[in-house]
C-alpha cells in the first residue's frame, strides 16, 4: 500500500497555495526553500497528481487537481490541529466536554452571550447543555449528569454541594390584557385572585418534588414546562409568575400586563452556580461560572450580584 501523505506535507501544500510561492511558504513555516520543494515533490508522487504548474512562470500555480485537493488538505490540517489542541488541553486539565444544567429563568440573552464567548475561548471543548426548571438543575448535578449547574430554589440542597451566587433575576406576575385580573383595580386582594386559574410549573425532580412555590389561587393548572405556561398566559387562559427577562418584550408590546397582587409581589430571586464538592469544575466550567456572573451584571435590567442586595 502506498504511504499516506503526512501532516507536514499537507501543511506545506496549504502554505504554498496560500502564499503563492515556495519562498514565501518557506518563510511562513521557517523552513528552507529546498525543504518546501522536496515536500511538494514527495506529496505529488504519493498522490500521483500534479498539484502545481511550475512551467513558464516564476511562481507555482495550482493545477485543476491542486485546486480540488486544497479544500481537503485544509480540512485535514485543521482537524489534526484541533486534535493536537484538544490533546494539549486534556493534558493540562481542560475538560474534553462540559456538561451544564441551566435553569430556564436565566435570561436567554445572557446564556447566548456566554455560549458565544465560550465557543471562542474553548473551541476544543464539547458542550452538553440541559435546560429545565426548579430542582432539575440540582438533580442533574447530584446524579453526575451535569458537572455544573446555574439555577435557583437551592435552599434545601443536601450536603456535598458547593454554591456560588452569580446574580439575580426578577419574577413578575402577568396576565393577558383581557384577563379579569389585568382589568381589576390594583392592588388586587387575595380574595379576588383565588377565584382565577393560576398557571403553576411543577417539578418532577427529586430536589423539590411536591413543593409549591408562590401558589395562591384555589384554582390551579399545573404544568411541567415554562414555555407552555408562557404561551397559555398569552392566550388568556390564566395568570402566573414568569421571569421578567422572558416577558419583557411582551410587556413592552402590550401582549402581557404586569399585575399588582397583594400576596404575589414582583420578587428578585437569586441564581447560583452549583457543583458537587467531590467533582469541582475544570477550567472551562470555572470560566463559564465567572462569565455568567459578569454577563448578568451587565445585562439590561441589571440582574447582577450587586443589583438586588437584600432581595433574596
Amino acid at each position: 500500500m502506498p504511504p499516506h501523505p503526512t501532516l507536514d506535507q499537507l501543511q506545506v501544500f496549504v502554505a504554498v497555495a496560500e502564499t503563492g510561492s515556495f519562498s514565501a511558504a518557506a518563510r511562513r513555516l521557517n523552513r528552507s526553500q529546498s525543504v518546501i520543494s522536496y515536500a511538494i515533490a514527495n506529496l505529488e508522487a504519493q498522490l500521483e497528481l500534479r498539484l502545481f504548474d511550475r512551467e513558464g512562470t516564476r511562481e507555482p500555480r495550482l493545477t485543476d487537481g491542486g485546486r480540488a485537493m486544497l479544500a481537503d488538505a485544509r480540512r485535514i490540517v485543521d482537524d489534526l490541529e484541533e486534535l493536537r489542541a484538544r490533546s494539549q488541553g486534556l493534558k493540562e486539565g481542560l475538560e474534553g466536554e462540559l456538561s451544564a444544567a441551566i435553569d430556564v429563568t436565566l435570561p436567554t440573552q445572557v446564556l447566548a452571550a456566554v455560549l458565544r464567548d465560550f465557543e471562542a475561548q474553548f473551541p476544543t471543548v464539547g458542550l452538553k447543555l440541559q435546560v429545565g426548571a426548579l430542582g432539575m438543575v440540582a438533580d442533574l448535578v447530584s446524579r453526575g449528569e451535569a458537572r455544573i449547574g446555574i439555577g435557583g430554589h437551592l435552599s434545601d440542597l443536601p450536603g456535598g454541594f458547593a454554591t456560588t451566587l452569580v446574580g439575580y433575576n426578577m419574577m413578575v406576575p402577568v396576565a393577558a390584557p383581557g384577563h379579569p385580573l389585568a382589568q381589576a383595580r390594583p392592588p388586587v386582594p387575595l380574595s379576588v385572585i383565588r377565584e382565577h386559574v393560576q398557571l403553576v410549573v411543577i417539578d418532577m425532580s427529586e430536589q423539590t418534588r411536591g413543593q409549591n412555590f408562590n401558589v395562591v389561587s384555589f384554582r390551579t393548572w399545573r404544568l411541567t414546562d415554562v414555555g407552555t405556561k408562557h404561551a397559555l398566559i398569552l392566550e388568556g387562559l390564566g395568570w402566573g409568575g414568569l421571569p421578567e427577562s422572558m416577558v419583557r418584550d411582551d410587556l413592552d408590546a402590550g401582549r402581557l400586563v404586569r399585575l399588582e397582587l397583594e400576596p404575589y409581589p414582583e420578587t428578585h430571586y437569586p441564581l447560583y452556580a452549583i457543583h458537587t464538592v467531590a467533582h469541582p469544575p475544570g477550567p472551562a466550567g470555572s470560566w463559564m461560572i465567572s462569565r455568567v456572573r459578569e454577563t448578568l451584571s451587565a445585562c439590561p435590567g441589571n440582574h447582577g450580584v450587586g443589583s438586588a442586595q437584600g432581595g433574596a
